[in-house]
């Protein structure tokens, strides 16, 4: 048994209480109530002793590579400084558990805030029955708030669950499946996520209409963002567009699909950002209405329009921008609720990247506040930026790196080691002169590509002509599959069959 904090590449200890290993915390920060670790003067010898696991081996330093480990790792000790957030705005876009998950996300990384966005969230948890579990340095408890909440809620339960119990004995399907979805709004206004998820889960078992099946599915979607599973969020939202209600209406859809479908986009795009699809992502919260975008639970509609925009910038090209993006009736509306993110797009299409970086800049603080983007602003940023370089360069033969890096607001040294990653990536097909600070694009036989072009067109040419031969003899021929019978008269088949076997026979 060794101690924790001498564990090579381990900078902590263990909690130990009984016989299970609780927080880790860092040894160097840790301020808790009772004992200290070894390293950092203290006394109790409760704290620390781990054998780590059987067989462990340290990876070797090769296996990884630090350049994409840290672009990927989300970054959880930065601080704001300097935020040009308006939080009391920000706060109202939100309702319910998202509200205090944000304004607490806030109050960790930005200093400036803390004490405003800290009684806020109190001020609005003391209107729900989510009881504070603990926390490092809270005001003092209103203990005669927390005592007539506690009883509030019990009684709330107890009465919900005897009406349940209720409806089960008359079997109604509606009524069960309405006492269940109450339990869970209960236990979601009670902080208790694990038991809200499981009374909505219960509730499909109860359902009757394509209505029903959209409202359980946004309810579990609801409580799997809060608990982040993300692969729990896209399984029922393909749940939910797979019902008929979504499905069927391809065409023109009334305002209350409208609603529903932009809901499910909008979860959709959240759980393929925190997967890192950021294109995906992009796609999705591109196809949200404006007119129908009412989601305070998850996200704003200034959310949206963030990172779809920011989305975009990193993964789309030109056209792409330009059509999905830019040429958008719908994602216009979200984009004039962030005339900065606008602009920032307008400017990367219009090639003016060192406004299109330095506006990305400013924006960055606030970014940082919010907690589904923060993790992936270092890796979307970088996107962006060596986006930015590739379309700079595509159109030349050669070019200055000087001038390069005036129009990047960058100096030449650090222009040159971003086009040498984006070289060996394989990003941009060029060479660098060093000494004469010029960058040159690798020579292409356009004669060979043609040709190779011209052979690929006519491969695929006589493909297609070969199907469509084929499908005319099908045609001619009156080849078909049929459908395979009903069950109904799977006994008339049955029949014919053996008179056809008895007939062959003789």
């Amino acid at each position: 048994l060794i101690r924790g904090c001498q564990i090579p590449g381990f900078q902590g200890c263990f909690t130990v209480k009984g016989s299970n290993f609780q927080n880790l915390v860092d040894c160097c920060r840790y301020s808790g109530p009772q004992s200290h670790c070894s390293c950092c003067d203290a006394q109790d010898n409760s704290r620390v002793l781990w054998s780590g696991p059987q067989g462990a081996v340290e990876p070797m330093q090769i296996d990884a590579d630090p350049q994409e480990d840290q672009q990927n790792s989300p970054d959880v000790s930065y601080v704001v400084e300097n935020p040009t957030l308006d939080l009391e705005q920000y706060a109202s876009s939100y309702s319910g558990l998202m509200r205090i998950e944000r304004l607490q996300f806030i109050a960790e990384h930005c200093p400036q805030l803390r004490a405003e966005a800290l009684k806020m969230a109190l001020s609005f948890v003391q209107r729900t029955f989510n009881l504070p579990r603990g926390a490092a340095d809270p005001p003092p408890l209103d203990k005669a708030w927390a005592e007539s909440t506690r009883k509030k809620a019990l009684l709330k339960l107890e009465k919900l669950d005897t009406d349940l119990k209720n409806y089960k004995g008359n079997s109604i399907k509606e009524s069960i499946r309405r006492g269940h979805d109450d339990l869970g709004d209960h236990y979601l206004d009670c902080g208790d996520l694990s038991n809200a998820l499981k009374c909505y889960s219960r509730a499909r078992d109860y359902c009757t209409s394509a209505k029903h099946v959209i409202n359980m599915c946004l309810n579990v979607i609801k409580v799997s963002v809060y608990l982040q599973n993300w692969s729990h969020v896209l399984s029922y939202v393909s749940k939910a567009e797979s019902t008929p209600e979504i499905a069927e209406q391809r065409g023109e859809r009334d305002c209350q699909s409208q609603a529903v479908l932009t809901k499910l986009k909008c979860a959709a795009g959240l759980a393929e950002l925190a997967s890192r699809k950021y294109k995906q992502a992009a796609k999705c919260f591109l196809l949200a209405s404006f007119d129908h975008c009412d989601f305070p639970e998850l996200l704003s509609p200034s959310n949206v329009a963030v990172y779809g925009g920011m989305c975009a910038l990193a993964t789309f090209d030109r056209q792409e921008l330009q059509r999905n993006v830019i040429s958008s009736s719908s994602f216009k509306l979200f984009l004039e609720l962030e005339p900065q993110v606008r602009d920032i797009i307008f400017k990367f299409y219009e090639s003016k990247y060192a406004s299109c970086l330095k506006m990305l800049d400013e924006i960055k603080d606030n970014l940082l506040l919010d907690m589904y983007l923060a993790p992936h602003v270092r890796t979307l940023y970088t996107q962006i930026r060596n986006r930015a370089l590739i379309q700079y360069f595509s159109p030349y033969v050669s070019a200055d790196m000087t001038k390069m890096a005036q129009a990047f607001n960058t100096t030449v040294g650090a222009l040159e080691d971003e086009l040498t990653q984006l070289i060996l990536e394989g990003l941009i097909n060029a060479r660098i002169d060093s000494h004469s600070k010029i960058l040159y694009a690798r020579d292409v036989d356009q004669r060979s590509t043609t040709f190779e072009k011209s052979l690929h067109m006519g491969k695929e040419f006589q493909r297609r002509a070969k199907a469509m031969i084929l499908r005319a003899a099908v045609l001619r021929n009156q080849i078909h599959v049929k459908s395979p019978p009903r069950e109904g008269s799977q006994g008339d088949l049955n029949s014919a069959n053996s008179q056809s076997r008895m007939s062959t026979n003789m």
